[in-house]
């Protein structure tokens, strides 16, 4: 199993950013940076997209001069990625990936607490309001992601502001957002989530949702909003409590949100509660399309814009991709401390493999203290507050296992688990109407629950102390190992010294 014990007293990040712009030059200072002008939105910017943002040592990519699009607009895609991904959750470039997450559990267990944002009268997203008749969302960059989408989606690595409607709670969610035309775009929120039951309360009771959102906002933010996080509590708390900071934040003209001052991009307006348009098809999450259907329309009465403003794109590719990097550091932090809270002890890792996009494939390592251990682990991460949404496959190991590493998860499920005994299912669950396995019928019924399945993949407990040792060796032997032989797996014609 991988060690973790070098990241001790590492774990307070350094954050050296606070907007976009200044994220990009720590990602310049790496040499991370490519950029592209004269790319089209119709169809280059989605064929480059596909490419970089499926391997995760790719370069971010900065388009520039875009035709058709507001002088000096630019977009940013795969954001998440090679030795900047540690940079923009504040840790050091050594780190793994599991180190990674380790370390994000770490800092929310800390002593950072919650910061409420600061409003303040102006911010450099202020440096253009548009409204009325100069309205128009088509001047900005909003590309055909996928060859089969229904149209140009301006809003995929963005956010959306709202408020609940009874307790005041400020809610950041992420949501795709399609172009309709000057001064309309549609949104597609999944039943269960949270912006979805706002949404809902406020067309019980006939009245239009107001929102703000944030198509180029910094990327720490960005990633609170994409996470589990308790609800009623603000991801800007959230980010600044991270941060030691208060995010500073100017409230719109026409709903009074709040929104980052330092925004790049913002749109302001309303969800109407009658008007629908077909929105989609997307290719989403899964690998596959999202159905077309038709979704409220978002009227939008203001654009706040910085010059040359910088909007960030996060389409979905088939897994593994950006989004699944991403999800992959944050959510295994969050599910692993979710199933410590249920009262589930000595579990030792925990991951949101990248080829389930971070939901569909969970694995969960313990070190078993008694009969049922494995079993109280998965159920629990399958229906904890991370687990529960679009899940499919709980995977339980022992603790000499790197719950990051698929092979060694495959391994174990092959090797230690029996199919006839080791495997629970659960019916019903909290799903999606992305879930492509889920059959039409059932859609069009408005079930969009699936089933889950459990699978115990560790030694069995009541003859554990009996079951066949493992051929591969100690970990302290697996490490001298690497030090005197590992040239001759890194391409090295001789060793680098004398070997003893």
């Amino acid at each position: 199993m991988t060690e973790l014990s070098n990241t001790q007293g590492r774990n307070r990040p350094d954050f050296r950013y606070t907007d976009l712009r200044e994220w990009l030059r720590e990602a310049d200072g790496l040499g991370e940076v490519s950029r592209m002008s004269g790319a089209d939105t119709a169809r280059d910017i989605g064929m480059a997209a596909s490419l970089v943002m499926r391997n995760e040592n790719a370069n971010c990519v900065l388009f520039e001069d875009m035709p058709e699009t507001a002088t000096g607009s630019r977009l940013l895609i795969n954001f998440f990625g090679g030795r900047r991904r540690n940079m923009t959750l504040g840790f050091p470039s050594d780190y793994s990936k599991v180190e990674l997450s380790e370390a994000f559990h770490s800092m929310q267990q800390g002593d950072r607490p919650l910061v409420p944002p600061t409003e303040v009268s102006t911010g450099a997203v202020l440096e253009n309001v548009l409204e009325g008749d100069d309205v128009d969302v088509t001047a900005f960059p909003a590309p055909q992601w996928h060859p089969g989408d229904g149209g140009r989606f301006i809003g995929t690595g963005c956010f959306q502001v709202s408020r609940d409607p009874d307790t005041g709670a400020l809610n950041l969610g992420t949501y795709r957002v399609m172009v309709h035309d000057r001064n309309t775009v549609g949104s597609h929120i999944s039943p269960g989530k949270q912006g979805r039951r706002q949404r809902d309360r406020y067309f019980e009771r006939g009245e239009p949702m107001p929102v703000c959102i944030v198509l180029g906002g910094d990327p720490l933010t960005f990633l609170a909003a994409c996470s589990e996080l308790p609800e009623g509590v603000s991801e800007f708390d959230i980010v600044g409590g991270l941060r030691g900071d208060p995010v500073k934040v100017v409230n719109g003209r026409h709903t009074g949100l709040p929104f980052p001052a330092n925004a790049e991009i913002v749109l302001e307006g309303f969800i109407d509660p009658e008007e629908r348009r077909r929105e989609g098809p997307f290719g989403e999450w899964t690998g596959h399309y999202g159905e077309a259907d038709d979704q409220p329309v978002i009227r939008v009465a203001a654009i706040y814009h910085r010059e040359a403003p910088i909007l960030m794109g996060c389409p979905p590719q088939r897994p593994p991709d950006e989004m699944c990097r991403y999800r992959a550091i944050t959510r295994s932090a969050l599910l692993r401390d979710n199933i410590a809270r249920a009262g589930v002890p000595n579990v030792t890792a925990a991951w949101a493999h990248e080829v389930g996009n971070s939901r569909m494939l969970l694995g969960v390592s313990i070190k078993q203290r008694y009969p049922g251990h494995a079993t109280q682990a998965g159920h629990i991460a399958a229906m904890c507050h991370v687990g529960a949404y679009a899940g499919k496959y709980v995977v339980v190991v022992d603790d000499d296992i790197d719950v990051s590493n698929l092979e060694e998860l495959m391994w174990a499920t092959v090797t230690r688990s029996d199919p006839a005994t080791s495997i629970d299912i659960i019916r019903g669950a909290w799903s999606s109407p992305l879930d492509p396995s889920i059959p039409p019928w059932r859609k069009e019924a408005g079930d969009t629950t699936n089933s889950r399945a459990i699978i115990d993949a560790c030694r069995p407990y009541h003859w554990r102390e009996t079951f066949p040792d493992v051929t591969a060796p100690a970990p302290e032997l697996d490490k001298e190992a690497q030090r005197r032989f590992g040239w001759l797996v890194d391409g090295g014609a001789t060793p680098p010294c004398a070997t003893s």
